[in-house]
């Protein structure tokens, strides 16, 4: 038997590729599939099952597009319609796969869908299991992102509740905790760093297995401090429903260089969002007017889909030279397949062009030491957790994830600075300011990990977990 987890740092998502005598299962995905299919290829074995946890939100599977590769056959859990070719598992329905078997546990709360799947070795002894977004290390999954008809996310929570401890703690303390997510999803509040735990590590560090908690308790305490999902993400779980476009299709469509003269009438007859994707080092010091900045090197995906939030928005990207399909690849696994095509040779065909180039101010934490004081205006776009946790005492929460929520605050003509944790959050909503007119935004390069270094007042550090 061979179990591997495939790490996918941006998404913080764990897919699973399970081998056992020639037989293999996958479980959640990416919607890149051929790695899958060439790792099945090196153990001389075939791909039999496709396992789904749930409908995700936070990024379009490859469920459809590997079952017509390889004919394998996709599960879901009980209550799951699709608009593809599924099996929809009953709950404890057991399925053999070489030596071992594999039990669908079906677990609502996160979803009413949501299913948890127990692998058992070739001896029948429960060894590991790929718990979805129901539990994960630390956290359970947020139980408001599939409330239909009468259910409100206090009744998910319940159902929650009740899958955890009638499905999931009655499981022996070294039974393998697999989780979907881990530190950095939407999809849970306070996740774990950690990728693979136990079930009796969990029930001794986990707020929401406490053994001595009631269900109006974990109720409270799960759905407390929940922040709206992102936009983007009912527009994912429509695409891992009903079905998609073959990513290579979308890498090939979208693959096309266009020159300074193409780039320009495209943006102008199409309304394209002009997405560059460099380092926010090199954005500051010059841009295509009207263009947004999020980082490849950052956060990307999550913070295209919470941003940009319509996954048909045409977009046109500056990338570093040969990284383009790396860009359309990733932006393809949150859902935006609107890519209609690359400025050639970087931005720096732009600018050798003569055409018109914009700046970011941006000035140092010491600089900004020396011009504070009680009036001058600063913006904090980190989350409000972090803020709560920390802060200067002059600056406002502006969550970058809601900054749309928040542009009526900002300065008309009054200079005004922001930061967030390291310096490229902010960058990412400067660049977003600028393009709807606030030329007055100065940038706090390093953030707040900088300001921290110089003598500006800040509110007494508390610890996050203390705070309700």
């Amino acid at each position: 038997m061979k179990i591997e987890q495939i790490y996918t740092g941006c998404l913080a998502q764990g897919a699973y590729y399970i081998e056992s005598n020639g037989e293999v299962a996958i479980i959640d995905p990416l919607r890149e599939v051929q790695q899958y299919i060439d790792k099945a290829a090196a153990d001389h074995a075939k791909i039999k099952y496709i396992f789904e946890t749930h409908f995700h939100a936070d990024f379009v599977s490859g469920h459809v597009t590997l079952a017509e590769k390889t004919g394998a056959t996709i599960v879901y859990g009980p209550t799951a319609k699709t608009n593809f070719n599924s099996l929809i598992a009953e709950d404890h329905q057991v399925f053999q796969l070489g030596d071992i078997t594999i039990t669908a546990l079906h677990t609502p709360g996160h979803t009413m869908e949501s299913t948890c799947y127990l692998l058992k070795d070739n001896k029948g002894k429960d060894h590991a299991l790929f718990s979805g977004d129901t539990l994960f290390l630390g956290d359970v999954g947020r139980p408001d992102l599939a409330q239909k008809g009468d259910s409100t996310e206090a009744d998910l929570a319940g159902f929650l509740f009740d899958s955890l401890r009638h499905k999931v703690m009655t499981l022996a303390d070294d039974v393998i905790v697999y989780p979907a997510h881990g530190a950095g999803s939407a999809c849970g509040k306070n996740l774990s760093k950690e990728t693979v735990g136990t079930i009796g590590n969990q029930k001794k560090t986990n707020y929401a297995l406490r053994a001595d908690m009631t269900k109006e308790e974990f109720i409270k305490e799960v759905t407390d401090g929940l922040l709206p999902p992102p936009a983007y993400f009912p527009l994912n779980v429509q695409l891992n429903k009903e079905g998609y476009t073959d990513i290579d299709q979308v890498i090939k469509t979208a693959i096309k260089p266009l020159s300074v003269e193409e780039f320009e009438l495209v943006a102008n007859e199409t309304g394209a969002v002009i997405l560059d994707v460099r380092h926010q080092a090199e954005f500051i010091n010059g841009f295509i007017p009207q263009s947004i900045f999020i980082g490849i090197d950052g956060g990307f995906a999550p913070w295209v889909g919470a941003l940009i939030k319509d996954i048909k928005q045409p977009i046109l990207l500056v990338s570093p030279e040969g990284r383009e399909e790396e860009v359309i690849t990733r932006l393809s696994r949150v859902g935006f397949d609107n890519v209609l095509g690359f400025l050639e040779g970087g931005f720096h065909t732009w600018q050798k062009s003569g055409k018109e180039v914009d700046t970011l101010r941006s000035i140092s934490a010491e600089e900004l030491s020396n011009k504070i004081n009680n009036n001058i205006p600063v913006f904090d776009v980190r989350k409000p957790g972090e803020y709560a946790s920390e802060h200067l005492k002059i600056a406002e929460s502006t969550p970058l994830d809601f900054l749309n929520d928040h542009i009526s605050t900002f300065p008309k003509k009054e200079t005004f600075y922001i930061h967030c944790a390291g310096g490229y959050r902010s960058v990412i909503a400067a660049s977003i300011l600028k393009a709807r007119g606030f030329h007055n935004v100065i940038d706090v390069a390093g953030g707040y990990g900088a300001i921290k270094k110089t003598t500006i007042e800040r509110t007494t550090a508390v610890c996050p977990s203390t705070l309700k």
